[in-house]
């Protein structure tokens, strides 16, 4: 007969572990514990990164946000194994679950209506001509890297 203590542990864990699966039915455990703590390494790695980008630029009084800096040190890291694969699972689980990080925002304009009635045109405007000018700046950065890319190959 099984404790109840064991019991309990057991459906509480496989419950852990059937969420961070991606809510898989069945599931191999041994699997899916290895991704979790590959995940929570990838999670550690991560916020090391971004405190180390924060003390750079505490450090040398850089002119831009730390986790920028955090973001530089991020792509020099991932040509890494030992860290690309670990950042990648947690990015899995991240994007997973991504509708979930847009409760804190629904949740923040629902408490602040009368201003997004106040100033909700004006707000409008400027979400539409950013999104606009990042589409614009992406493509031409594109054409131009293509281009270049074009006439690297053309002359060896």
């Amino acid at each position: 007969m099984i404790e109840w203590q064991t019991f309990r542990n057991q459906v509480i864990y496989g419950d852990f572990l059937q969420f961070l699966s991606g809510g898989s039915a069945r599931c191999d455990t041994r699997v899916v514990e290895h991704d979790a703590v590959n995940a929570l390494r990838g999670l550690a790695l991560l916020l090391l990164v971004q405190i180390a980008g924060e003390g750079l630029t505490r450090v040398l009084n850089l002119p831009f946000p730390g986790p920028v800096m955090g973001l530089v040190l991020l792509l020099i890291a991932l040509h890494w194994a030992w860290i690309r694969e670990p950042v990648a699972a947690i990015a899995e689980m991240l994007l997973a679950h991504l509708s979930l990080l847009f409760v804190p925002v629904g949740v923040g304009v629902i408490t602040h209506l009368q201003l997004v009635s106040q100033f909700g045109w004006k707000l409008l405007l400027v979400i539409v001509l950013s999104t606009w000018i990042g589409l614009a700046v992406t493509a031409l950065a594109l054409r131009r890297l293509l281009r270049s890319d074009s006439a690297d190959s053309e002359h060896p």
